[in-house]
This record gives structure tokens, sequence and C-alpha cells, in this order.
């Protein structure tokens, strides 16, 4: 997993404050579906500003057609956390209910998509990957405060043996 730099620590400085978030949180898909059609497949916004994404392909909860989202991960292992933010709103994000409707997914992994199986972590193990996402962008735990008093779940996507 790449660490941020240090001008992308402080790109995270001006993102995690409320305002930018706010305005930026429900264009963050539609931006980094731009960046990725005008690199031709190659970055994301997320990327540029230090973060790991990931590309999972999923079964929407309500529509029950196939959703690709490219999504922040926090890679351990074979295993990725996702973090069920939202950016500090209310409510989970949608892609949380697709998940635990329907747990199997695809994850493109080096260009080529495998099948993972998602589950939520909970006790230590959900405080340990919250740390290591913490560790990786601090205004998690700004999300955190904002979402208050609802918990944000850590997503497990684990390969299919």
């Amino acid at each position: 997993m790449k660490r941020p730099n240090f001008i992308q620590r402080q790109i995270h400085r001006i993102l995690m404050m409320r305002p930018v978030t706010e305005l930026l949180a429900p264009h963050t898909v539609a931006i980094d579906k731009f960046f990725l059609k005008l690199t031709r497949g190659r970055q994301t916004l997320s990327e540029l500003a230090g973060w790991n994404i990931i590309h999972v392909s999923m079964v929407g909860a309500k529509s029950g057609r196939v959703i690709d989202l490219i999504l922040i991960a926090i890679a351990c292992e074979e295993k990725f956390a996702l973090i069920a933010s939202n950016f500090g709103r209310p409510h989970h994000p949608k892609w949380y209910f697709n998940l635990l409707k329907t747990p199997k997914c695809r994850v493109r992994v080096n260009g080529e998509y495998l099948d993972y199986v998602a589950r939520e972590a909970e006790g230590e193990e959900h405080e340990r990957f919250w740390q290591l996402a913490v560790d990786h962008y601090a205004g998690y735990e700004k999300y955190k405060e904002r979402a208050a008093p609802r918990r944000i779940p850590v997503i497990l996507l684990e390969p299919v043996k």
C-alpha cells in the first residue's frame, strides 16, 4: 500500500475540511471517472491525491444490476478494507448496503478482475483496520466526529479461495 507523500498529505488536510468535503463529496465518482477517461484508464484524481483505489463490481441492493465503482481501499495482505465513512454524512454509502445484501463482488487487481466476498469487520478487527485507514488518511477521524452517533463500518473484501 502506497503512503501519501508530503504534498498529498497537504491536499488531504484541505480536503478533510467540512466545506470542501461537502462541496466535493457528491461529485467524487464523476470526477474520478472523468480523470480515468482523460488518462485512458491509467489514473484517477483520488490516486493523484494519494489514495489507494480499487475498482469493485457489485450487485445493487435495490436494482439488482451490476454496478462498477471506484472506491478508496486499504490493502492488507490479500484483503482490502473499505471504510464506509460517506465523508462523515449521517448515513452509510449505498455501496455498503449493496455488499451487505450481496457479499460476492469482483475486484480489479493488477488489471484482472478477481472474485471476493465482503463482510463487516467487528471488534478488534474493526479497530485494527480503522487505525490503518486513519494512519493513511487522518480525515477519517473527522468523518467519525461528523457522522456521530453513526458508527462507521469497515468492510473487508476477502478473495474467494
